[in-house]
C-alpha cells in the first residue's frame, strides 16, 4: 500500500451515482455497487461514499445501500451525509462502515463529533468541510450540501473539530469542485499549517499532477471524483485508477 491515499470519491442520489461541478447539476453516471466490483479489481486503497440529497431532504442515510456496498467492498471505505446523531453513527459503523464522515450536523453541534469519537475511535471520524470564496474573497464555511454559506472561517472550524475528537478532516473547495483544474493549494496550505490530524485534499484533480500539488501543499491524502469517473474532453464514463507503479514513481519525485 502506498504511503499516500488516492481516494475515489463517489456521490450517491436516489440510490445511484452522480457527477456535477461546483456542488451543481447532478447527472446519473451509473450503479454504485457495479463501481465498487471495478475499484475492488483496481486494488483501491479507500474509498469514499457521500449522499448529496440526505441531509437537504431532511431523511437518514440509506442504510440499504450502505449495507450492499459493504457486503461488496474488499477495500476500506467511509460514508457521509445525513449522519444528525451517534445513533445513526453506531448503526452504519456496526453495517461495516470504516470511517463516518460528518459535515453538517458536525458544524452544528461538535459534540457529536465527540460522541462518535468515543464510539469508534478518532481514526474512524471524518470531518468533511466544503469551503467557497465569499463576495470578498475570503474563505468560509459551506454546510447543506454547498447551499448554505456560513460566515465561518475553514481554519477556525478545522481546529475546533480537531479538538472536539475528529481523526481526519476532508476539505473540498467548491469553486474547484469538478472542474478538473486542480487543487485549491493555498487552502490547503492554511487548514494543514493549522492542524495536526490528516487532511485529504478534495475538488478540483484533473491529472498525476494535481495529487502531487496538493500533497507537496501538505495533504495526507487526496480524493478525486471526475478524474476516476470520467474520460476524455467528451466525458465519457469510464471507471479508471492509476497503476500502483505509477502512483508510487509520482510521490517519490
Amino acid at each position: 500500500m502506498l504511503a499516500i491515499r488516492v481516494i475515489p470519491t463517489l456521490l450517491l442520489k436516489n440510490s445511484g451515482l452522480v457527477k456535477g461541478v461546483n456542488f451543481k447539476n447532478h447527472k446519473y453516471v451509473g450503479d454504485p455497487i457495479n463501481a465498487v466490483k471495478i475499484f475492488n479489481e483496481k486494488e483501491v486503497d479507500e474509498l469514499v461514499f457521500l449522499d448529496v440529497s440526505a441531509t437537504n431532504e431532511n431523511r437518514e442515510p440509506d442504510y440499504r445501500l450502505i449495507e450492499d456496498i459493504a457486503s461488496e467492498a474488499f477495500i476500506p471505505f467511509g460514508y457521509g451525509g445525513g449522519i444528525t446523531n451517534i445513533k445513526q453513527v453506531k448503526k452504519i459503523i456496526r453495517l461495516g462502515v470504516e470511517k463516518v464522515i460528518i459535515n453538517t450536523s458536525a458544524i452544528n453541534d461538535l459534540t457529536l463529533i465527540t460522541d462518535a469519537a468515543k464510539f469508534a475511535g478518532s481514526q474512524s471520524v471524518v470531518v468533511s468541510i466544503d469551503t467557497k470564496k465569499n463576495f470578498l474573497g475570503k474563505y468560509r464555511v459551506a454546510t447543506n450540501s454547498g447551499l448554505t454559506l456560513t460566515k465561518l472561517d475553514p481554519i477556525e472550524l478545522a481546529v475546533a473539530c480537531e479538538k472536539a475528537g475528529a481523526g481526519e478532516v476532508m476539505l473540498t473547495s467548491i469553486d474547484n469542485e469538478g472542474t478538473s483544474k486542480g487543487y485549491d493549494l493555498d487552502l490547503i496550505n492554511k487548514i494543514c499549517t493549522s492542524i495536526t490530524i490528516p487532511v485529504v485534499a478534495s475538488g478540483g484533480a484533473g491529472s498525476l499532477e494535481h495529487f502531487k500539488q496538493a500533497i507537496d501543499s501538505g495533504a495526507s491524502a487526496v480524493a478525486a471524483g471526475s478524474y476516476f469517473i470520467f474520460h476524455g474532453r467528451h466525458k465519457a464514463v469510464l471507471i479508471t485508477y492509476p497503476e500502483y507503479e505509477q502512483l508510487e514513481q509520482l510521490f517519490k519525485e
